[in-house]
């Protein structure tokens, strides 16, 4: 056999040995790294932060369809909803749906609905006080009185006359809250920290 043929099959040999024994390298990365990537997001999409995208135009003028958000899952783990927080919830009547709402009333509170105007007054306060709302912009006629039991919220969406919340279908177990907005990605224009978070100036008493 020609010493020259030899060589050629033996580098032959040689280069498929190495290209099959880089291919299994790289493999074996590849599968590293989803395992690791597994590892980190896997645990903080269940316990930290998971993606939400708007659906619908119950909070309009503030979220709109197709916004795409990220929510804090891990707030409301240490401390409770605060009055303004725009949270995302399992819907009572079927948690496998998820809304997005505002909370209006706190544990223990009485809600006061009169037309367009919100009371609240506390726990153990005599005087309600009425919700300056500067995000709504569609007004709604509304009736209605309701007294918060332990463990309950009272949310509404922005957009009244066109937002099913706790109006329709009554108040929000504390359980089925799973997070806060807390950072709008999509559109780019749009980009911010806690959107639609809204604090209240509770010193207004009107009744």
């Amino acid at each position: 056999m020609d010493n020259s043929n030899q060589n050629n099959v033996e580098y032959t040999d040689e280069k498929n040995s190495s290209v099959k024994t880089k291919a299994k390298r790289e493999t074996i990365e590849l599968i590293r790294f989803i395992i690791i990537a597994a590892v980190i997001i896997i645990p903080f999409r269940i316990f930290i932060a998971q993606p939400f995208i708007v659906n619908g135009a119950s909070m309009d003028p503030t979220f709109a369809t197709n916004q795409y958000l990220i929510v804090d899952q891990l707030t409301y783990k240490s401390s409770e909803p605060h009055r303004g927080d725009v949270v995302i919830f399992r819907f009572p009547l079927n948690p496998k749906d998820f809304y997005i709402k505002r909370v209006i009333g706190l544990p223990n509170e009485t809600i006061t609905l009169q037309g367009s105007e919100v009371y609240i007054q506390e726990a153990g306060v005599e005087k309600s006080f009425k919700l300056e709302e500067p995000y709504i912009i569609f007004q709604s006629n509304n009736n209605l009185l309701v007294t918060l039991g332990d463990d309950e919220f009272f949310v509404m969406g922005d957009n009244r006359p066109n937002s099913s919340d706790s109006r329709s279908w009554g108040v929000l177990p504390r359980k089925l809250i799973v997070g806060k907005a807390f950072l709008r990605l999509l559109p780019f224009n749009k980009i911010g920290l806690f959107p639609g978070e809204h604090y209240f100036d509770l010193t207004n008493e009107t009744l």
